[in-house]
């Protein structure tokens, strides 16, 4: 059985400092990056989307449609 292994610090750093994974300069995209939501170039920034991984994409819809329906619920109190 064959195991999953996680990239090291210094693999994450490497594909995060390199420009051919940032898509316009602030579009993280990296299909060999298994992590949803990367650090953005910025890292004091927050997180960003990895938008290689249709996992990511779903994760950030799925968290859009709950702040709406949470926006609209708290309103109509």
């Amino acid at each position: 059985m064959e195991t999953k292994q996680h990239p090291s610090k210094e693999t994450l750093e490497t594909w995060h400092n390199d420009p051919s994974n940032w898509k316009w300069g602030f579009i993280y995209y990296n299909k060999q990056d298994d992590r949803l939501f990367p650090p953005k170039r910025t890292k004091v920034l927050g997180w960003t989307v990895n938008f290689a991984k249709p996992k990511s994409i779903i994760a950030m819809v799925g968290l859009f449609v709950v702040v709406l329906i949470l926006m609209k619920y708290l309103k109509s109190l």
